[in-house]
């Protein structure tokens, strides 16, 4: 047993160091490459590399005798359950080593072995509380979007009545500043609340304070009259939707089965799309309301108290749903764990693979932690880290700066810009809202297949493509084109949504959570949610005061050039994530920069020559995973001849 508990690495010699195909001197020798890489590796990489091995897998590598002797022992432990509780443990602690698959056990019933094969060919055939879980985190997501967007309609009504909606710079910045208040206060204090909020009140009294904070905050807006009260209760909107952005996900992820947690990380971002287009009904809806008598100003109050209601409903319902199970082994609460699991699967079998699971990949990361440093100076001073943050930063700051947020919380201002009237600008805004949610429903699939590099790098230069037709079309006269005016400012700005939402909308979140090392996740997530928020801040301030210095013409055109330069970065610095394993991420992380950014350079005339000239051209392969295994071709280095040519 010593050897399981201690040895990490139980494949044979060389399984766990990939390296490169191509050497760092020579990148197209295979052999020589390889070889070099593991005669240079160190032993700390080699420690490393086995111990992720580990955290990968903790279950590799033991009989089915000994799962069942560690299942016994885990059970009598912590004192979980009976004799049939300990039948569910043996069975779940052997299929808990390998979770890609189903194989019946001898002893299991023909009702759990029907139950486990349906989990694989029927995957969103899940309890009925199990979409209780999901609908709330639905509804989490579309409270975050709406809070965002209900200020779109808000702002062409309170600005005037402030005092803020002039073209002079006291009037500009002012009225950024209050737009922007939740993100500064997200960026710099809500999203760091998130441990401490996670570890004393759970997943669930995380996401019930925070709904209340926003329920509170938006009933509050609905009240101010001056533009610092707007501010200040703006301001405290962050601290409803820092911690939340960063607990649903995680709350979702350790609820959900395996076979569905990657499509429920996704759909934070399609709901999110939802919420946002909800604000834009709230704008359209509540523009013609009229004044009563004392109350100045109705439709703009109701419009900004509206987004409280998504968050009312999540605060109503959130505790008839499970805690999270993770949440409770974290304070040593395992049959409280497996009830909460039990509630969330078909059988107790199933309950109790996922718990058992759960348990030894909490104790193999205690192991690893406890050979490991400080974990900030880990994320900078190692390599692999230091790329997995250098792309993740890349994608969250992008997606704030390739433009999409000026349209999500000023589009109703654009148009008035572009002379439409006030009701058609609001319109035209739905009609964002709308595409941006609809298109973000293919993502789900084309995340998965077309790959996160190769969809950001298709994207980017078609975001930067219409940005530049939205601006330029701003020059067109209205008073002899009207009509051309207003539909080319709509085209524009609808195209842009129509690319944006599969590409820039859900991949930073995706890529920034499989990006990093087990162990640094938590700090690595943080640190990502931060920047977009802060960025976002940035973006939100500086637009009233860049349009008026800039003209749209010229503010589109500096989000357009921003789009470019996300390209060359996805280029340059940012590896494919798309279906790896945590090795297999190693093996790409661990990657020199210069190298990669040389592969990059080398796939634009590769692309050139492959699309546009029709040569047939072998694609390049960087990493050992993609020469050791025949995987299906997809976008920027698919080979069309050879994917047609298999069976």
């Amino acid at each position: 047993m010593a050897s399981h508990t201690n040895g990490v690495d139980h494949r044979p010699s060389g399984a766990t160091d990939g390296t490169l195909v191509q050497g760092e001197h020579d990148d197209r020798n295979h052999a020589a490459g390889h070889t070099k890489r593991q005669n240079s590796m160190t032993a700390a990489e080699r420690a490393r590399r086995n111990v992720n091995a580990k955290l990968a897998n903790p279950l590799a590598g033991y009989t089915h005798d000994e799962l069942k002797e560690m299942a016994g022992a885990y059970v009598k432990k912590y004192q979980i359950g009976g004799a049939e509780d300990l039948r569910a443990f043996e069975f779940g602690a052997i299929l808990a080593q390998d979770l890609e698959k189903f194989e019946p056990i001898e002893g299991m019933t023909p009702e759990e072995i029907a139950i486990g094969n349906k989990e694989f060919t029927h995957r969103w055939a899940q309890p009925s509380l199990m979409y209780w879980v999901i609908a709330i985190c639905s509804t989490c997501a579309a409270v975050q979007g709406m809070d965002e967007t209900v200020v779109n309609g808000g702002q062409l009504f309170y600005g005037p009545q402030f005092g803020i909606a002039g073209t002079d710079s006291r009037s500009t910045w002012l009225l950024g500043l209050t737009n922007s208040a939740p993100y500064l206060c997200c960026a710099f204090i809500g999203c760091w609340l998130t441990v401490p909020f996670n570890h004393y009140f759970g997943r669930r009294g995380t996401i019930f304070i925070t709904c209340v904070f926003s329920a509170l905050a938006c009933f509050w807006q609905a009240f101010t009259n001056t533009w610092w009260h707007m501010f200040i209760a703006r301001f405290a909107l962050g601290f409803g939707i820092g911690p939340k952005s960063a607990t649903v996900p995680i709350y979702g992820a350790e609820t959900a089965p395996k076979a569905i947690r990657g499509a429920l990380v996704m759909q934070w971002q399609m709901w999110t799309a939802f919420g946002t287009m909800l604000g834009y009904v709230a704008d359209l809806a509540l523009f013609k309301v009229e004044d009563r008598p004392g109350v100045t100003g109705l439709n703009w109050r109701l419009m900004m108290g509206s987004a409280m209601l998504p968050a009312v409903v999540v605060i109503c319902f959130v505790f008839l749903v499970p805690e999270s199970p993770r949440w409770y082994m974290s304070k040593g609460r395992h049959y409280k764990a497996y009830q909460s699991m039990c509630r969330l699967r078909h059988n107790n079998v199933q309950a109790a693979r996922d718990i058992f699971h759960m348990h030894v990949s909490l104790e193999a990361e205690r192991e690893a932690g406890t050979q490991r440093g400080n974990p900030v100076k880990e994320l900078i001073s190692i390599p692999r880290n230091r790329r997995a943050l250098i792309g993740s930063e890349i994608v969250m700051f992008m997606q704030q700066f390739c433009g999409v947020n000026i349209i999500a919380y000023y589009s109703s201002a654009i148009f008035l810009e572009a002379k439409f009237s006030p009701v058609s600008a609001l319109s035209a805004s739905l009609g964002f809202g709308i595409i941006n949610f609809l298109f973000a429903i293919p993502a789900i699939y084309t995340i998965d297949t077309f790959g996160r590099r190769n969809l950001l790098l298709t994207t980017f230069p078609l975001m930067s493509l219409f940005l530049f037709f939205t601006g330029f079309s701003f020059l067109i006269p209205d008073s002899t084109h009207h009509t051309a005016r207003i539909a080319c400012v709509a085209l524009g700005i609808y195209l842009f949504g129509i690319v944006y939402s599969p590409g820039e909308g859900p991949v930073p979140f995706t890529y920034s959570a499989e990006a990093y090392p087990l162990h640094i996740r938590p700090l690595g997530m943080s640190l990502a949610t931060a920047t977009t928020w802060f960025f976002n801040f940035v973006l939100s301030i500086t637009y009233p005061s860049l349009q008026t210095a800039f003209t749209p013409t010229g503010a589109f055109g500096w989000y357009a050039g921003w789009n470019i330069v996300g390209f060359v970065a996805v280029l340059l610095f940012l590896p494919e994530t798309k279906g790896l394993s945590l090795e297999e991420l190693d093996q790409v992380f661990s990657v020199p920069t210069h190298v990669h950014a040389a592969y990059g350079l080398r796939q634009v005339p590769y692309f050139f020559r492959r699309y546009f000239l029709r040569q047939h051209l072998e694609p390049e392969r960087l990493y050992e995973h993609e020469s050791a295994s025949d995987q299906q071709e997809v976008g920027y280095d698919a080979d069309p001849e050879k994917r047609a040519s298999r069976p």
